[in-house]
């Protein structure tokens, strides 16, 4: 996946690291701001932690930048625009809204560990209560 900064991150390249992806529906949008406002509001408590956190959505990377910018987010947010990710992590789903349906991330984060299997997983969360939960799994 591409980085707002244009670097790639990678499986390979988290390898021997604990870190979190964070899935989100899309840039912008109220319950995604939210989400990502509190975690900048909380970040001194999560970069205590010592643990990678990327947000994941399938915006391009032109719109995370625009996001991070911003709302001043302190942590990388990575393009999955063909969402192989998101279908690895069972995150990629049918929603419905106003009588239409169609695919996007479910709001669920992952805290990875350094053998690269799942430790935690805070499936659907809620915007608001995110990243008091996130600091609650790594310990914070």
């Amino acid at each position: 996946m591409t980085a707002d900064d244009g670097s790639v991150v990678s499986t390979r390249s988290l390898a021997g690291t604990r870190h979190v992806l964070m899935f989100y529906p899309e840039d912008d949008s109220p319950g995604c701001t939210k989400q990502a406002c509190a975690m900048r509001d909380r970040w001194a408590a999560v970069a205590a932690a010592g643990v990678p956190v990327f947000g994941v959505s399938p915006d391009s990377r032109d719109s995370h930048v625009a996001f991070r910018e911003k709302y001043a987010l302190p942590y990388p947010l990575l393009t999955d625009d063909d969402h192989r990710a998101a279908e690895a992590f069972g995150v990629w789903v049918e929603k419905a809204s106003e009588g239409r349906t169609y695919f996007g991330n479910e709001r669920t984060t992952f805290v990875i560990g350094e053998d690269g299997r799942v430790e935690h997983v805070l499936p659907r969360v809620k915007a608001d209560e995110h990243a008091a939960l996130l600091l609650e799994v790594l310990g914070s």
